[in-house]
């Protein structure tokens, strides 16, 4: 059956999404353009001709899961709801125990990152987006004094340090700590962090 024709944009998209899935899959030292190529059963040529190299189409497959989580991260903070409600659903969602997709992929993009000056910037990026927009949520709940933070920046920058460190210990290594035991840990640090009882979270 003859492949139904694509614009360049959408090929770029196929070829980002496959490159993610495999490079959950396989870990960025793994995977090869070989590997995209066949699972969208097209050529290597077409996967070089949009991306030049391996490394490129790394770097832009990262940023697509960046600019997907990010789209997710402003589509929870944009509810019409009360600052607490919002940054709670947005923790929720970011814990590696919540409906977020995709931390072996992130631990994995953190650890070629070291190498890698491209995804350094990816990985840094998406992390200071994260932060300010924690940050900024904060801040507005200390305004309409729903909860209480002297520093909002600080406290968006201890949760975030508190969920990937929690991802690495769920992703690596299974078993260690139960899912239901870290996200009472990170209820917790919401509540103490937002000066209130842990139980004015689920009000």
């Amino acid at each position: 059956m003859a492949r139904v024709r694509l614009s360049v944009a959408e090929r770029r998209e196929e070829l980002l999404r496959a490159a993610v899935e495999q490079i959950e899959e396989r870990g960025v030292a793994a995977v090869r353009i070989a590997d995209v190529a066949s699972v969208l059963g097209v050529s290597n040529a077409l996967v070089l001709y949009h991306f030049a190299t391996k490394e490129k189409l790394v770097a832009a497959a990262f940023t697509h899961a960046a600019q997907g989580d990010l789209a997710h991260l402003r589509k929870l903070l944009g509810r019409r709801t009360t600052a607490l409600r919002r940054l709670r659903a947005a923790v929720r969602w970011y814990a590696p125990t919540g409906q977020a997709k995709g931390w072996r992929l992130w631990i994995e993009g953190w650890a070629a990152a070291l190498r890698e000056p491209a995804l350094q910037e990816v990985a840094r990026d998406l992390d200071r987006q994260w932060k300010a927009a924690l940050t900024e949520v904060i801040a507005e709940g200390v305004a309409s004094e729903e909860f209480r933070c002297p520093d909002p920046a600080g406290t968006a920058l201890r949760l975030t340090a508190l969920l990937d460190g929690l991802a690495v210990q769920l992703t690596s290594y299974p078993g260690g700590v139960s899912r239901a035991r870290a996200q009472e840990w990170v209820d917790e640090a919401l509540a103490r962090e937002l000066g209130l009882e842990r139980a004015a979270l689920t009000r």
